[in-house]
């Protein structure tokens, strides 16, 4: 006796087909997600980061997280002794994984980690406010050989560390200068505080910050008048700085690829640092620091 086959249904055998589709999708793998781009960066450092994601450092991060189809986290930590201990090199986490990867902004050559090639070159500057009494002062130079007129006008807001307050003590006019801290108590103040809490309330009329917060304070503060001169380098006195990203040491291929897309993104580098004021000096040896790591 032979028995016929039976006739499937076209509805039924379709059916059939999805479902088993259904579960070989089900069974399957999932793709896992890219790794994130980690970041350690000090919440509150405008012009350079903030935690808000203002800063043009986070924005730089946000395009290179993007370029490489990852996500930007970030580990937040006040720019304090102990920055790189307690981020880039902290891998005190359940998984034993380091809690950040990338710091966007260092000095080059900065000993305590590897760095890339330098994307920004920039310099201290004066900053002062016109119609105070200095309007006099056009270059670094103006502040030299002055007379005892124009030395008694002077109220200087000088920091307790760094090349402007050795080169305004070379001037001889620390008698006329008064000093801050440079690292306040107050972790969400950076040195950028003193235009707003004492030059522009008369406190001091003349002071000193690192290039790009100066160009981003006089762009922040477009009525106060402010004058912002970049200083250049003297004998035994340098003021000019470049800054690259830094990883850990050993970390050769992200820092390869940090390279890579410096050099892809250099215009577009260029462009957001420009929206923030900051005052660019060409770059110059471009080599990254720390190749023999």
């Amino acid at each position: 006796m032979t028995v016929a086959p039976v006739q499937t249904p076209k509805r039924t055998l379709t059916a059939l087909v999805l479902l088993m589709l259904a579960g070989t999708a089900v069974a399957a793998p999932q793709a896992e997600s890219p790794a994130p781009f980690k970041v350690c960066a000090p919440p509150y450092n405008l012009p350079m980061s903030e935690k808000d994601g203002s800063g043009y450092e986070n924005r730089i991060a946000e395009l290179f997280a993007g370029q490489l189809g990852q996500q930007a986290t970030y580990t937040w930590f006040p720019q304090r002794m102990g920055f790189v201990r307690a981020t880039l090199k902290n891998n005190d986490t359940e998984d034993g994984e380091y809690k950040c990867d990338v710091v966007m902004g260092v000095i080059e050559n900065f000993e305590l980690a590897a760095t890339t090639q330098p994307y920004l070159h920039s310099t201290w500057a004066m900053v002062y406010a016109k119609g105070q009494g200095l309007d006099w002062i056009k270059t670094q130079d103006d502040l030299k050989n002055l007379s005892d007129t124009h030395k008694a006008a002077l109220k200087i807001g000088i920091w307790d560390q760094g090349p402007t307050t050795e080169w305004v003590s070379r001037l001889g006019l620390i008698e006329h200068a008064e000093a801050y801290p440079i690292m306040s108590g107050d972790p969400k103040q950076n040195p950028a505080y003193i235009v707003e809490t004492e030059l522009m309330k008369g406190n001091i009329n003349l002071t000193f910050l690192w290039g790009p917060m100066a160009g981003y304070v006089q762009q922040k503060l477009k009525g106060a008048g402010l004058v912002v001169i970049p200083l250049h380098n003297e004998p035994g006195l340098k003021f000019d700085y470049q800054i690259a990203m830094a990883v850990r040491h050993g970390d050769e291929a992200r820092r390869q690829q940090l390279d890579k897309l410096i050099d892809k993104n250099q215009p577009k580098i260029d462009q957001i640092l420009a929206e923030y004021g900051v005052p660019l000096l060409p770059l110059e040896n471009k080599k990254r620091g720390g190749d023999d790591d």
